[in-house]
């Protein structure tokens, strides 16, 4: 989306530019492309969520590289190649990473926020006013701290409601973030209070949960997996003890903060469908993954959906047929408790006891006359 062009060359321009007017006559540039990528995507997806992540990727991916890319930025911005590779260098990050990314850019240069919800926006107004339905959910991504989410939603609305004041038309569409950070996760009912959707990004909190390098795990991550220390690649199927506790985690808190809170999954993980089947016992919606995965991850979530609702299935005809049975045994241990009760209040009210009583006496009376004839015979003796 950035990389196609002349884009490259703004995208640049805006990142390498000294100021705040140098970055918006940049930003001037890319808004046009960006409007034009949405209104073909929402004219593809008419009637669909499209969900949207702002910026996210390291600065320094988009920083020249080559010589002629320097000299071509320098031509273009009107200074000197030493100012473009200073100004290159002094972007420089020892872990890019976990460096300006994410919502940080939007937060330290919200002006990129900015530019990127007014293009979805105008889209979405242009389109809905030519009677095609667009269902926008922007994104907030790398979310860590409530209040990162609630800076850049901030600037969202008000950006929005800008678009719609001179459109004259309103769309509806949602704010929501990635939980990408451990942090994210563990704070997930603070940060749904305010976020309308999370997406898991299990690649990134796959590499912060267990402090992996995505890029650098293979140099070790077999011999792991041939030493048994690990049963799989982390990265390719979600550590489900681990990571996904943290899945779990948000997902609960989200959900008790914001019951009809849409909840999703986004990275290689939700083309695998060990960890499809997860996600759907977990309470999540949705899954999103590479094209190529799309297949394999379409059968796996009908898959799980089947294998899990059987379960379900099984566990509740256990759970009923147990719970008739008590309240049968209930049953007749009252109805006999009952009859035992009017038993013994017929046999002291009625004549059969007064009968029984008087059969007593008189064979007591027998008894006793029986025994005074033997003593008598045996004195008489």
């Amino acid at each position: 989306m950035f990389f196609e062009g002349d884009r490259i060359k703004a995208v640049r321009e805006m990142i390498l530019a000294d100021d705040l007017e140098g970055r918006k006559a940049a930003l001037a540039k890319l808004i046009g492309h960006q409007k034009n990528d949405f209104l073909a995507i929402f004219e593809e997806m008419r009637g669909l969520p499209v969900t949207v992540r702002l910026l996210d990727p390291p600065l320094h991916e988009f920083l020249p590289s080559e010589p002629q890319q320097i000299k071509e930025m320098a031509d273009i911005m009107g200074c000197s190649e030493d100012t473009i590779n200073d100004k290159i260098k002094a972007l420089h990050e020892i872990n890019p990473m976990l460096g300006l990314r994410g919502c940080r850019l939007g937060i330290t240069r919200p002006e990129i926020t900015e530019m990127q919800t007014r293009a979805i926006i105008e889209a979405a107004c242009e389109l809905t006013q030519k009677g095609v339905k667009v269902f926008p959910e922007i994104m907030v991504p790398l979310v860590g701290n409530v209040n990162e989410f609630k800076y850049q939603e901030k600037i969202i609305r008000e950006t929005a409601a800008k678009v719609f004041e001179e459109k004259g038309i309103n769309v509806e569409f949602l704010v929501g973030t990635m939980i990408e950070v451990p942090r994210g996760a563990l704070t997930a009912d603070e940060i749904a209070e305010h976020a309308e959707f999370f997406s898991f990004g299990t690649n990134d909190l796959t590499q912060m949960c267990l402090g992996y390098s995505r890029d650098d795990a293979n140099k070790f991550i077999y011999d792991y997996i041939d030493k048994g220390i690990l049963e799989k690649n982390p990265f390719r199927s979600i550590d489900q003890t681990g990571v996904g506790q943290l899945v779990e985690i948000a997902a609960k808190r989200g959900k008790k903060a914001r019951p009809n809170i849409k909840l999703g999954v986004c990275g290689e993980h939700g083309g695998d469908p060990a960890s499809i089947d997860f996600f759907h016992r977990t309470g999540l919606q949705y899954v999103s993954c590479s094209p190529y995965r799309v297949p394999i991850a379409r059968l796996a979530a009908a898959q799980a959906a089947i294998n899990n609702d059987v379960v379900r299935q099984i566990k509740q005809t256990a759970e009923d047929a147990y719970s008739k049975a008590e309240t049968t045994a209930k049953d007749v241990y009252s109805k006999a408790g009952e009859g035992l009760k009017n038993l013994k209040e017929t046999v002291e009210n009625s004549e059969f006891r007064k009968t029984v009583e008087e059969g007593a006496k008189k064979a007591g009376e027998e008894a006793k006359k029986f025994f005074d004839d033997i003593k008598k015979k045996i004195k008489k003796d």
